[in-house]
């Protein structure tokens, strides 16, 4: 069963819809020791950086993540629950995130080299170029998948970069290491390929469960 992390900045009802219609158990919760069920999380997001760490702190729920994942439980972020494993994030002021993988989120300057506007936030369908191998990419095969973020992840461990989307920058598009996973795009409003990382990850949850 997945343990979708409800801490009010998530959007819930397409995350939740899109397990159901893989046949996918899960629960969404903001109690702990209901969570502590689950065998895996997905960890959504939708808003501030800032906000968001301040409510996984204020409900300890940030100390619950790094305890589950430390007992092996897998994690997936996605968007802005993505940024949230990372190490610190500079929207609204330099903030501290959950330090699960290395790097840093920050915005996109909105001005090319060449000293071209182009626009932000970065909203539509880009194709995903892999980089490293993972399980949550068993069958699946080279596509387009929808983003809609401000900031983006600068990091210097390219091996954490599983896939990325070009956007006048690289960026980190699908990350992951150990059983920590991440997507800064939609996996559930991006179709056939979204739905098919969602069902490996729900493989690969089940498959840690033993």
């Amino acid at each position: 069963m997945i343990g979708i992390i409800d801490y009010g900045m998530g959007n819930l009802y397409s995350v939740s819809k899109a397990l159901e219609r893989l046949n996918v158990p899960y629960i969404v919760e903001s109690d702990q020791d209901k969570l502590r069920q689950a065998d895996g999380f997905i960890l959504p997001g939708v808003g501030s950086f800032k906000d968001a760490m301040h409510i996984l702190t204020e409900t300890k729920l940030d100390s619950f993540i790094h305890e589950q994942v430390a007992k092996g439980k897998p994690i997936l972020g996605i968007c802005l629950g993505m940024q949230l494993l990372f190490e610190e994030s500079e929207e609204n002021g330099l903030t501290a995130g959950l330090k699960l993988l290395p790097g840093r989120v920050v915005r996109f300057s909105g001005m090319t080299k060449e000293g071209k506007r182009y626009k932000v936030p970065h909203m539509g369908w880009n194709e995903l170029i892999f980089h490293q191998p993972s399980p949550l990419f068993d069958g699946v095969d080279r596509g387009h998948v929808y983003f809609v973020h401000s900031y983006y992840v600068q990091t210097n461990e390219p091996t954490v970069v599983l896939a990325s989307a070009q956007y006048d920058v690289e960026v980190p598009a699908v990350v992951g290491r150990g059983t920590i996973f991440g997507t800064q795009f939609h996996p559930e409003k991006s179709g056939t390929l979204g739905m098919r990382l969602l069902q490996n990850y729900a493989r690969i949850v089940e498959r840690e469960r033993g």
